[in-house]
């Protein structure tokens, strides 16, 4: 079984597109489950199937399996699925931080002046910003979209939307860190 692993392998390498649409066909579905498993979205477990075979087959010609192809790709949808889970468990803390620091509740009294300077801060961010980054931003924070809502609306991927909140929140920390030093 695993010279036939091999022999798919040596194929795949040599731009054998029949036989990476076999090994896709046959496994697209069961790694997607397996995914879900992890994920508990079936959109996500499908995006990040979808980027598995898409690297595959990208990086066909230098990549080394060592261990059948069936394990392999299991082992890669676990490692990317989990790596997915804490990016989003990163990125949900520094919104709990982030609101919690800025949240009225914390005794942070605010006046008109302090409000227009927090409005020029946001406005200049959202202008430093890349015009479809801060567009996935203002849906997100302002319109109150889900990342997957966005990704929808926008006919763009999850992972894409999550990076440019990433870039965009990163901006906005720097941006806001100068208001924060001021404020205190």
């Amino acid at each position: 079984m695993q010279l036939a692993g091999f022999i798919k392998q040596s194929r795949i390498k040599q731009d054998d597109l029949v036989e990476f649409e076999k090994l896709f066909k046959s496994y697209y579905s069961p790694l997607c489950h397996f995914a879900f498993k992890l994920l508990k979205d079936m959109d996500i477990a499908e995006e990040v199937v979808q980027e598995f075979f898409y690297n595959y087959w990208k990086n066909r010609h230098t990549m080394s399996i060592q261990i059948s192809i069936k394990s392999y790709m299991y082992r890669a949808i676990r490692n990317n699925s989990l790596k997915y889970l804490e990016h989003v468990k990163v990125v949900k803390k520094y919104e709990r931080n982030f609101i919690d620091t800025n949240s009225s509740e914390s005794g942070f009294e605010t006046n008109e002046l302090e409000v227009k300077e927090l409005n020029d801060i946001i406005e200049n961010t959202l202008s430093q910003l890349p015009e479809r980054c801060s567009q996935i931003f203002k849906l997100s924070r302002f319109e109150g979209l889900k990342y997957n809502e966005i990704a929808e609306k926008l006919s763009i991927s999850v992972k894409t939307v999550e990076a440019n909140m990433g870039r965009a929140l990163q901006l906005f920390r720097k941006n806001l860190k100068q208001y924060e030093e001021i404020a205190c």
